[in-house]
């Protein structure tokens, strides 16, 4: 196992807290410096962290580690209790990985799916989509193909699993199911899509189905429930292909559903709940949209083009909505109203994915893999320094993959991956 060693010390960590009405997805007590799973605790892309650098020196912050065996896969990392886990196809097997957080090295991985290369579209690169999820002691992870597996965090030894086309009926989305699984209180939810029940709950300690959803026959897309407490209503939010929904958290029944007519091909960004409203976007040339949620009725609030959104996430931030647009390089668009403040076309920031910590949006450019520092503001756009990764791997050559892994900053580290080279850089101020 190939590592470079720690150059720099670790760094201190921060309390994970963002006061927004989307809800956790692990237990309360969040420890410091735990990103658990899928754009964080409250999977709204934002780190909790405080006091980073605000600009960066012209080769880039400094690097800590790398780790050059995490195989093929998309999976961005989750970080929790000094331990990094993420998904990656290894000699021909699905797999999850525990690192050491502090100097990269790998502790234990364990199969978690079979064949990672068939039963879906793999020209744009396979293995694993989706991050793993930590919470009690268990880490909670989904192969391309739908085997959802339940692991100890600490060995990695397997306590139970479920096959999503043979269980539950679901058919596997195209370019493979992508899905982060969203841990409630004692539940584990996933979407395995389909007639049978397009959302299914489980008792996350042992396995035990809980409900399927009930009024939904969507197929399985891309993106990742949320939950969310709408007028003291629990409930689980989700988009797909053409409908969003939302279903009680204790029974399934589905409670509202608004119709996406626009989605088209695939649909990938997760949904974003604040305040009674969610906001929804995804890309070939699909645009993006804005509900109010009213009881048993999801009301339309605005509808454009102005963020279409293909695979890189947005980020909510005082009021303020961050994202790159299929032809619109990266974009500022208003939550309440969805108008354009303003987008940037420059070489290097026509595509990717974004992140946010500290009043800065951490973006990185899917083509060549460079990261740039931006300003998170409304009133124009502000670059604060581009380094690219230190490597690029070889497992894209011969597919039209490209660098579409999350960047994550947490505990003042900012995580990049490609494929299989995972990069650790320190960013603190």
């Amino acid at each position: 196992m190939k590592t470079t060693p720690v150059i720099y010390p670790a760094l201190t960590a921060l309390a994970l807290v963002f006061g927004s009405p989307q809800m956790p997805a692990q237990d309360p007590a969040a420890k410091a410096a735990d990103w658990p799973t899928w754009r964080g605790a409250t999977r709204d892309g934002l780190s909790p962290d405080k006091g980073l650098i605000k600009e960066w020196p012209a080769d880039g912050p400094k690097l800590l580690w790398s780790f050059e065996k995490a195989g093929k896969g998309y999976s961005s990392p989750s970080i929790t209790g000094g331990r990094i886990y993420l998904t990656g196809s290894r000699g021909g097997k699905a797999e999850i990985i525990c690192l050491d957080a502090a100097k990269g090295k790998e502790l234990w991985s364990t199969p978690i799916g079979v064949d990672p290369e068939k039963g879906y579209n793999t020209g744009w690169g396979g293995g694993p989509r989706g991050a793993p999820t930590v919470s009690d002691g268990l880490v909670y992870a989904m192969s391309a193909n739908g085997e959802l597996t339940c692991l100890t965090a600490d060995k990695g030894v397997r306590k139970w699993s479920k096959d999503f086309v043979k269980d539950f009926g679901g058919k596997v989305p195209d370019w493979g199911y992508s899905e982060s699984p969203l841990v409630d209180g004692d539940q584990l939810v996933v979407t395995p899509g389909g007639k049978d029940g397009a959302i299914v709950a489980f008792d996350k300690k042992s396995g035990k189905e809980l409900w399927r959803s009930k009024g939904l026959e969507d197929n399985a897309q891309y993106s990742s429930l949320v939950a969310a407490d709408v007028k003291g209503k629990r409930q689980y939010i989700q988009l797909f292909m053409n409908t969003l929904a939302g279903v009680d958290a204790k029974t399934g029944d589905l409670l509202w559903s608004s119709k996406w007519p626009q989605g088209r091909t695939a649909v990938i960004p997760t949904p974003i709940y604040e305040d009674g409203k969610v906001y929804i976007t995804s890309g070939y040339g699909a645009g993006s949209k804005l509900v109010k949620i009213d009881g048993g009725k999801a009301e339309e609030v605005w509808e454009n083009k102005v963020m279409k959104n293909h695979h890189g996430g947005v980020v909510l931030v005082d009021g303020y909505l961050y994202g790159f647009s299929d032809g619109g390089g990266l974009v500022c668009q208003d939550f309440k109203t969805g108008e354009q403040k303003w987008n940037n076309r420059g070489e290097g920031s026509q595509k990717g994915a974004v992140h946010y910590a500290d009043g800065m949006l951490y973006c990185m450019d899917e083509e060549e893999g460079s990261v740039f520092l931006v300003e998170a503001t409304p009133d124009g756009f502000k670059e604060k320094g581009r380094f690219p990764m230190p490597g690029k791997t070889k497992l894209r050559e011969g597919t039209n993959g490209k660098v579409w892994t999350h960047p994550v900053v947490i505990g003042g580290k900012l995580y990049l991956r490609d494929q299989d080279l995972l990069f650790c850089f320190d960013v603190k101020g």
